[in-house]
């Protein structure tokens, strides 16, 4: 009797997407991504039409999908690159998901958004002996003077066993702090701090291990270093860039899981050259609008052109949302020029970053600056998703909130 009850209620938890027992060490996933309540609080939001229609009726079950990249994991809620952000990432159905990399002091790889942001990233200010060890330590603010409070902690600063003494946080800082604490407390409101009192910091290698057990890909990012190069005498940007990719080899990843990225030309070159199977899948991401003030809807703008990026061996370009959208004389969302042209010369795209602007009731920011005008609810964030899908024809979109991604991707019969 008690075996029957037992066996009943395992099949009960097993329908409702629970994982069943596993091994020690391994790590329990459901059958189906769990999307919780966001992407359908978007679809209420929206403006009434066929889309909201179409949406509305979607109700799953929802699978993993490779449309869906975790950028940083699942940032929106979590430390991001933390081993929490991760896992809740995966649980949402991303089936890509990122670790940017950058290097320590002794030259191991870990997952972090910047080279040096570990003073807004992490715990590391209140932490005194790594805290003493910072390019630029804790300097608090001053009313008086107007100065603002300041630090400065870079991964290069120490190495990767100090790395994993620290702590994830939200990203964010407090620049009226007068203490390393109050610096630290800075979360946008928007944000929050409810997962994030104990982020798991990830070295290069260990997300590896993690995504791969999750049954996901890769895509990590080379990050641009904030230190001279040749670091430490010897550490070049070509060593750098080889012993990334080196780590997938060891770890048996085949090419076809991994997808580079760098903001440089040059890396992605590079690997063009010395590792032609990874880089048929390297994402350049777009650098221009910062460098040579890129603008979406002039050409002229686009040093080198599409055409060129193909020739050289290009094949997936990454560019904000703002790069791939513009508004027609309707006011209404369409693909920009520089969409189309990328289209064009044959080159793939893949956005970032969806969820990245925060509520969107005031038109958004970076990410929608193009289409602001357009945007004034939440509910767009759909709206802006379906034109890339479905008009510009990305491949895939990173998203600060997986669950959005895969919920579109899942309702749209997308892979």
């Amino acid at each position: 009797m008690l075996a029957r009850h037992r066996t009943a209620l395992l099949a009960f938890l097993f329908a409702l997407g629970a994982a069943l027992p596993v091994a020690a060490g391994e790590i329990a996933l459901p059958r189906e991504a769990q999307l919780g309540p966001r992407p359908f609080y978007l679809v209420d939001k929206m403006k009434d039409g066929p889309l909201k229609q179409q949406l509305s009726q979607c109700t799953g079950p929802f699978h993993k999908t490779d449309f869906s990249i975790g950028h940083r994991g699942a940032a929106l809620q979590f430390p991001e690159h933390s081993r929490e952000s991760y896992l809740a990432a995966a649980r949402m159905g991303a089936g890509v998901i990122e670790c940017d990399v950058t290097f320590t002091r002794d030259r191991q790889l870990v997952c972090r958004h910047s080279q040096c942001d570990l003073h807004t990233t992490t715990n590391i200010l209140t932490v005194p002996d790594l805290a003493a060890k910072c390019t630029q330590p804790f300097s608090p603010a001053d009313p008086a003077t107007g100065r603002k409070a300041s630090a400065k902690c870079c991964t290069s600063d120490i190495t990767l066993a100090e790395f994993k003494r620290l702590t994830a946080k939200m990203d964010g800082f407090n620049p009226d702090a007068k203490t390393p604490e109050e610096f630290q407390n800075g979360t946008p409101r928007w944000r929050t701090d409810l997962y994030a009192n104990s982020g798991t910091l990830m070295s290069h290698d260990d997300s590896i291990a993690l995504i791969k057990s999750l049954g996901a890909k890769f895509t990590p990012e080379l990050k641009a270093p904030e230190v001279a190069m040749p670091f430490d005498g010897d550490y070049t940007q070509e060593t750098y860039a080889t012993q990334m990719l080196a780590a997938y080899k060891a770890a048996g990843i085949p090419p076809s899981e991994v997808f580079p990225q760098s903001f440089s030309l040059k890396d992605i070159l590079y690997w063009v050259k010395t590792e032609p199977d990874f880089a048929s899948r390297a994402l350049y991401l777009e650098d221009r609008y910062e460098k040579a003030g890129l603008d979406p809807n002039r050409p002229e703008t686009w040093k080198p052109s599409m055409q060129e990026l193909k020739a050289s061996g290009v094949a997936i370009l990454g560019p904000p949302i703002f790069a791939m959208l513009a508004l027609n004389d309707k006011g209404e969302i369409v693909p920009s020029a520089y969409a189309r042209a990328a289209k064009a010369a044959g080159l793939d795209l893949i956005g970032w970053s969806l969820e990245r602007d925060g509520p969107l009731n005031r038109g958004g920011a970076f990410y929608h600056k193009s289409v602001k005008a357009a945007i004034d609810r939440d509910g767009d964030t759909l709206s802006v998703l379906d034109v890339l899908a479905r008009q510009v024809g990305v491949r895939a979109m990173f998203s600060d909130w997986p669950a959005t991604t895969t919920f579109y991707a899942n309702c749209m019969g997308m892979k």
